[in-house]
């Protein structure tokens, strides 16, 4: 990979040193109506958001980079009802919750590719690994989403690579500063009526800091790095045939304390390997669209402590999918699909194939409804019956304003992974885990909303919902005895409030807030999940659209987290941090940028015990051709 990503930057610095084209991406260009913005992660093929009843955030590559966080997950925990627990700096364990739904309950997808890890603990993504540079656009579906994705969907997370490109362009990205921190990232792409691709490469690292608060005697620093090739090609073949393949390829390094549960051991680091491939074909017309892919994702994570290898996990996820779709039947479309899939995990193995169908309604201009069925059958926990219906109505008001209602329901479920039914029966289980017989966690919510648009000034959300998981599995962080399960139902109950408003052409303020209280069976509030979020955004665009300056502010509050060995939960502290960016263009093609993250330099945990970090600055070059 240290190849490629020379040979990338090598090409990059000698197309820049040409003379710049006038290629350029399509894809985030503003929509003049939100309304008609085209989302797929609802229903996996392109819809307008005013068909839509339920809820989605979207970040286009231009608000992304007004982040300027390098960690994917820094950047989305900045929507609606986003929060996230990581015990330490970049690379370090991460969990992201959907409306307080576990991390591993988050299904994400990378240009179609699947993210998840069948031999990690659960069967989720690692979104520690994930970095923002190179990433288009980006979809959050919030709530359970069972039907068309399958088990494990609690909320979906679409990522996809810059695409529509005319011509040939590229970029050469690097960036230095506090902890010794060093990214570079480097991309190209280009496309014609025949063939299109997208290569994107990142090579981060930073010696990190001491991130174990219990660290007092041999305080040392745990660093990170990272290295990111993610490819994507497509060829179109005539009458609507169309050939895309997909290659993803990550390499992680953690230097963490605590190798074991409740102790605090230095030098401990885990290697984490990604290989991941799709392949798809497709046809489409006005009429119909067909499309069949095949992906295999390969993991393999090893765990050191003082230089000795320790655990390791292998894990292999492999799946065939197929979705079509019948467009201008009398008052509705049809969506239908089916997947199979294979995991591989430390020698164990499990199938799972689902079917599902989807009718999207299309007899009026107002008024939108879908309603969907999933069948899934696992090899271990049998038949489940998923779906979804939901609903929205478009109602127009004076001056062109329209206010929009929404509504939606949906079910889902998730059988126990391989890592933890193993465990359990494994050598390091003890009662009362090793007493546990694991069964599958089944879940439900609904929302009912609305929305008010003012043209494209003026965005307003309001949204509550109701969501719970039946019987859900937990880590028993007490005693660590193995995998324990709450028998009974586990809830998250809140609302949502967002606001997107141009002041002028110069000035623009977006915020959030989310009120969620979750509860555990016997009534307790679940661990690491703050009841209150709250995100303000501020920017400003001058000088001729050279200048850009943005301050994000974040607000966490009424948390708590589990201790070892302590039946009683802690209340972890409130904090507030406060992001600036800012960037200014040279020429056509070269950017300077700077960022402050936790400009205050508020001192706070997210999991008792490890730090989070201090106030830190960074300063870049960007070019682009």
């Amino acid at each position: 990979m240290k190849v490629t990503l020379t040979l990338l930057t090598g090409s990059a610095i000698a197309l820049l040193m040409q003379s710049p084209t006038q290629g350029q991406t399509m894809s985030s260009q503003a929509t003049e109506n939100p309304l008609e913005e085209i989302v797929v992660v609802a229903n996996r093929l392109p819809v307008p958001l005013k068909q839509i009843g339920t809820s989605v955030s979207v970040l286009d590559e231009q608000e992304i980079r007004a982040y300027g966080n390098s960690a994917l997950t820094d950047v989305i925990r900045q929507l609606p009802a986003i929060g996230v627990s990581r015990s330490g700096g970049t690379g370090t364990q991460t969990s992201l919750r959907i409306r307080g739904e576990e991390g591993f309950r988050t299904l994400v997808l990378f240009d179609g590719l699947k993210l998840s890890d069948p031999a990690g603990t659960q069967v989720g993504p690692k979104l520690a690994h994930v970095m923002s540079a190179g990433i288009d656009k980006i979809e959050v579906l919030r709530g359970p989403q069972g039907l068309s994705y399958g088990a494990d969907a609690g909320g979906v997370i679409n990522i996809s690579s810059r695409r529509d490109i005319e011509g040939l362009s590229g970029s050469l990205d690097g960036h230095s500063g506090k902890f010794g921190t060093h990214q570079l990232a480097a991309s190209i792409g280009g496309g014609n009526d025949i063939a299109d691709f997208y290569v994107t490469a990142t090579d981060f690292e930073t010696d990190g800091f001491n991130t174990r608060n219990s660290d007092a005697v041999l305080v040392d620093d745990d660093g990170y790095s990272n290295i990111t090739v993610h490819a994507r090609a497509g060829f179109n073949l005539g009458e609507g045939f169309r050939f895309d393949i997909v290659h993803r390829d990550v390499q992680g390094e953690t230097e963490f304390d605590g190798c074991f549960s409740g102790t605090t051991v230095h030098d401990c680091d885990t290697d984490y390997d990604l290989e991941a491939t799709r392949i798809s074909g497709s046809y489409r017309n006005e009429n119909m669209s067909h499309a069949l892919a095949y992906s295999s994702t390969d993991s393999d994570t090893q765990n050191y402590a003082l230089g000795i290898a320790g655990f390791s996990t292998v894990g292999e996820l492999n799946r065939v999918e197929y979705i079509g779709s019948l467009n201008k039947l009398s008052g509705f479309n049809l969506i239908f699909g089916a997947d199979f899939e294979e995991e591989l995990a430390n020698g164990e193995e499990r199938d799972n194939e689902g079917y599902y169908v989807d009718v999207l309604s299309d007899f009026s201009d107002n008024f939108f409804f879908t309603a969907g069925v999933r069948q899934d059958d696992n090899d271990d926990f049998g038949s489940h019956t998923s779906y979804r219906i939901s609903t929205a109505y478009l109602m127009d008001l004076v001056s062109g304003n329209t206010l929009k209602f929404k509504a939606s329901f949906g079910t889902g479920f998730r059988a126990p992974s391989l890592s933890e039914i193993a465990y359990n029966s494994g050598f390091f289980a003890y009662p009362p885990a090793s007493l546990v017989d694991l069964k599958e966690e089944n879940s439900e919510g609904f929302e009912i909303g609305a929305e008010y648009f003012i043209g494209n000034d003026l965005r307003l959300e309001a949204v509550y919902f109701d969501q719970e998981v039946e019987d859900a599995i937990y880590f028993d962080a007490a005693s660590f005895s193995g995998y324990l399960q709450d028998l009974g139902v586990s809830t998250s109950e809140g609302f949502e409030l967002t606001a997107n408003y141009s002041l002028n052409p110069n000035w623009q303020l977006q915020g959030n807030y989310t009120f969620n209280e979750t509860k555990r069976p016997n009534g307790q509030q679940r661990v690491r999940r703050p009841e209150k979020l709250a995100n303000v955004g501020v920017s400003y665009t001058g000088l001729n659209d050279r200048l850009n300056l943005n301050a994000f502010y974040r607000i966490s509050k009424d948390a708590v987290d589990a201790f070892f060995g302590s039946p009683v939960d802690y209340a972890l502290d409130d904090f507030e941090v406060l992001d600036i960016t800012a960037s200014f263009t040279l020429t056509q093609s070269i950017e300077i940028y700077a960022r402050i993250e936790n400009a205050f330099d508020e001192d706070y945990q997210e999991i008792l015990d490890y730090n989070s970090p201090e106030r830190a600055s960074y300063i870049g070059v960007r070019a682009s051709f």
